[in-house]
């Protein structure tokens, strides 16, 4: 069986060279789109990732090609048509659980250092600046954190965050038993753009959560509350980010994800000019802080990612249960 790996980068190769043991694995840096499907010719399976774009087009010629899976090295599938999928009898399957402490940490990261300024205070003191101006930050202890979506990941972080002292509210479709038993408040989300000093999302981009945080929801926001999201980029309206920013409506902004990510995460674009001018306003902001998509980048998230993705592939090159294929929801 001959499976295609897009988007590779150096660790993929890496970490799947790791475990793949006899798997014939060939190795792209494109993406995987309408451009590059001719690419896919000759293979059983495409291992793809967040970034490419498996659209009906793009799905058709998997089929005409002869491809009869997509492995998605990742937990989230929303840039797969799973109708187009389904009508090509193209099987897709995903990795759900790598390590959710790896993103939840990321995003107690991003707080911290968007709270007590240590990037700035780093390069301060590199230059020999030793000056404590404009570097006040506050206790965690006592405030407020909201997190919508209470997944592994978002669960993991409720526990962080009950750690520091803080006060945790939480938006999901099913409430928790076990987040409540430690202390974790259900909300209504109005509730929790009211009251929150920190949001943090955790949640997944389905047609619901799409631009989830718009005008609307920013103007119910405390005024100066911090905003992080490590889930995915489209659940923020960029535009209506940058009014909030420009207003002081919000105070903080960190994003790990970001809406028109797959044409600059992932890519080292130091020696060109860029030509997204919201990631351009948003770098301008001294008040926000953008990491491109590493919240997963552990040596234990990439084992796992390794393992998982490639036994999906050998179960299906062996007609075994699949645990982890993505079926369309009719």
């Amino acid at each position: 069986m001959k499976i295609a790996v897009f988007s590779t980068q150096s660790y993929d190769k890496e970490y799947l060279d790791k475990f793949k043991e006899d798997l014939n694995l060939t190795y792209f840096e494109a993406s995987l789109n309408t451009s590059t499907v001719s690419l896919t010719k000759g293979y059983d399976v495409v291992c793809a990732f967040v970034n490419d774009k498996l659209d009906k087009e793009t799905i058709d010629t998997l089929a005409k090609n002869g491809v009869k899976a997509i492995a998605m090295r990742c937990a989230g599938y929303n840039n797969v048509d799973l109708t187009a999928a389904a009508d090509n009898n193209i099987t897709v399957m995903h990795v759900p659980v790598y390590s959710p402490h790896a993103i939840a940490e990321h995003a107690v990261a991003l707080i911290l250092t968007l709270n007590r300024k240590t990037h700035k205070a780093y390069n301060r003191v590199r230059e020999g600046n030793f000056s404590l101006q404009n570097l006040t930050g506050f206790d965690l202890y006592n405030k407020t954190v909201g997190v919508i979506g209470t997944g592994e990941i978002g669960a993991i972080f409720c526990k962080i965050m009950l750690g520091f002292g803080c006060k945790v509210l939480a938006f999901d479709m099913v409430e928790s038993a076990e987040l409540k038993s430690a202390g974790v408040q259900f909300e209504s989300m109005e509730n929790i753009l009211k009251q929150s000093d920190i949001i943090s999302l955790h949640c997944p981009l389905t047609p619901k959560t799409f631009h989830l945080f718009d005008e609307e929801a920013f103007a119910k926001m405390k005024k100066g509350a911090m905003l992080i999201n490590t889930s995915r980029g489209g659940v923020i309206d960029t535009s209506a980010v940058i009014e909030a920013l420009k207003n002081r409506t919000l105070g903080y902004l960190g994003i790990d994800v970001y809406e028109q990510e797959d044409k600059l995460f992932f890519h080292d674009l130091s020696e060109s000019v860029i030509q997204d001018d919201q990631i351009q306003r948003l770098i301008s902001f001294p008040n926000v802080l953008i990491t491109s998509h590493q919240g997963f980048f552990t040596k234990e998230a990439l084992d796992q990612i390794a393992i998982t993705t490639l036994k999906n592939i050998t179960n299906f090159a062996s007609g075994n249960t699949i645990e982890n294929e993505v079926k369309l929801n009719k």
